[in-house]
């Protein structure tokens, strides 16, 4: 698990997970940085946390989402993507388009190695 390196009162939200130390930990690398996007658009004033909340809401609640709850960082980037996009910020083919990208560049890079986009074969 990572830390979480975020200066702000959401450190401390109920049911975040915590390291034996009290740190905030996430299981993927992603899910920290997911989380640290969204922290910062709210601090630029992209969104407010009731858009947040109901974004995410919205996404946590959708018939096909796991009953464990084991999709919750998809989701959480889900209702992110949609959020930015409602807001005229990124249209959902880049964000696709990106992600595809990563995937591809994930595969491409040696176990160990950190992932990098340029590591995608399919870059320009």
């Amino acid at each position: 698990m990572s830390s979480c390196d975020a200066s702000t009162d959401l450190v401390a939200s109920p049911g975040l997970p915590r390291s034996p130390d009290g740190a905030p930990v996430f299981a993927e690398p992603w899910h920290a940085q997911a989380f640290a996007m969204t922290v910062h658009l709210h601090a630029r004033a992209v969104f407010d946390w009731t858009e947040w909340a109901e974004s995410l809401s919205a996404e946590v609640h959708r018939p096909e989402r796991a009953e464990d709850g084991s999709d919750y960082f998809d989701a959480w980037v889900a209702a992110l993507t949609d959020l930015l996009e409602r807001k005229g910020l990124a249209d959902r083919e880049t964000v696709e388009a990106l992600r595809e990208s990563w995937q591809r560049a994930a595969e491409a890079t040696p176990h160990g190695a950190p992932i990098e986009l340029s590591n995608d074969p399919m870059r320009v």
